[in-house]
């Protein structure tokens, strides 16, 4: 990657998948020696998700208003640091529920934002946004290893730091970010509500919205099943880390299947790995088909994300860039958190059978993309 937006970019992607790598396995684990018990921290953890669906929409739509998406990331990002700085200097399961609050507040925008500026920057530039975020995946991994050396070198009371480090990378990268090259208007009233008008857009999102939640119940139970059949740390980590680098591989190789495919059809794609996998997981298969298994992320998640993040730079009417992105993100963490609390429910009555829950979730998704590609399809012959 020779040009520095691209650049710029995939450091920014890599900077924040730093903190998601240490967050999803370790602040549980930071949690608990903090004194928390198993329902404090699941409070806590739920926190950010409801902030998530109260501030992402508005802070979206006011950087699409004032047209200030880069600000906009520089702001969030410098905050998120003092946020997460007050987190750690707390205690209590009163104080750190609402330190953990307020520093959503400033830290659960930045995804749709950076997507927002990431994928005008490229269109302009005519490049793939693939390849540029698979950096972040990279990073995903790369942060799950340090955060198990920091837990092992330095104690679980310290890994709040080790995310404060990987936040001020996100601030750093943001402030390195270029300005848009060229100069986007206020947007208007008019222009978000056209957003929930233009053809595809609500197909997109219902459609990556259930294809990503079906993935709830393999992120809530999966490791607790593995661990119940036997299988050890390691296994279970390789397991986990297969499924991040087949998602790179698609990643890297994703500006011509994006082409070939289409934006729906990619998200078509991604159902029917997702309904391949969860049918299969639904059978309890052996651990020698897991490694297989895991590889269909690619599929599941890769597809999906890079058909809605194609169709989203297709559909969002100029200047709303960070309003569609923020809306998605929103009705995504809507979705996947009643599939969340629905597969503790399956997976008390049925077990592994559940996932066949989640391959249904993940073929309506697939019902409504190919729907709505086949009507696009008619448009265009009419």
């Amino acid at each position: 990657m020779k040009d520095r937006f691209a650049v710029s970019v995939a450091a920014f992607y890599a900077a924040f998948f730093l903190v998601s790598g240490i967050s999803l396995p370790f602040l549980p684990v930071w949690l608990a020696a903090k004194g928390l018990d198993a329902p404090e921290i699941g409070a806590v953890l739920a926190a950010p998700l409801v902030v998530r669906l109260i501030v992402v929409p508005l802070s979206t739509r006011l950087a699409d208003t004032f047209a200030i998406t880069r600000g906009a990331l520089v702001v969030t990002a410098v905050a998120s640091v003092a946020g997460f700085c007050l987190v750690g200097v707390g205690s209590g399961f009163a104080f750190i529920l609402v330190a953990i609050s307020l520093a959503s507040v400033a830290s659960t925008p930045i995804v749709p934002l950076a997507d927002a500026y990431a994928l005008r920057g490229l269109a302009e530039r005519r490049r793939a946004y693939g390849p540029v975020r698979l950096w972040g995946s990279v990073s995903f991994i790369v942060a799950n290893l340090g955060g198990g050396l920091v837990l092992d070198l330095a104690g679980a009371a310290n890994l709040i730091w080790a995310l404060v480090a990987a936040q001020v990378a996100i601030a750093g990268a943001a402030l390195w970010l270029p300005a848009p090259a060229r100069t986007v208007t206020m947007g208007s009233r008019r222009a978000v509500v056209s957003l929930w008008r233009a053809p595809g857009y609500l197909a997109v999102v219902v459609a990556s919205s259930l294809i990503q939640a079906s993935h709830a119940m393999l992120q809530g139970f999966a490791t607790l099943q593995w661990s119940g059949r036997g299988l050890d740390g390691a296994l279970i980590g390789g397991l986990w880390g297969l499924g991040v680098v087949a998602e790179i591989a698609l990643f890297a190789l994703s500006g011509r299947l994006v082409s070939a495919a289409g934006p729906m059809g990619m998200i078509a794609l991604g159902a029917l790995g997702g309904m391949l996998r969860w049918v299969a997981m639904a059978f309890d298969p052996p651990t020698a088909a897991l490694p297989f298994l895991q590889c269909l992320h690619a599929l599941s998640f890769g597809a999906t994300h890079l058909g809605t993040m194609d169709v989203l730079t297709r559909l969002a009417p100029a200047g709303q860039g960070a309003t569609a992105q923020g809306d998605l993100f929103a009705a995504q963490g809507v979705t996947f958190a009643v599939a969340m609390a629905l597969s503790g429910v399956f997976v008390e009555r049925w077990g592994t059978a559940a996932y066949a829950a989640m391959a249904a979730m993940s073929a309506a998704g697939g019902l409504v993309a190919v729907s709505a590609r086949l009507c696009r399809h008619d448009a265009d012959r009419a």
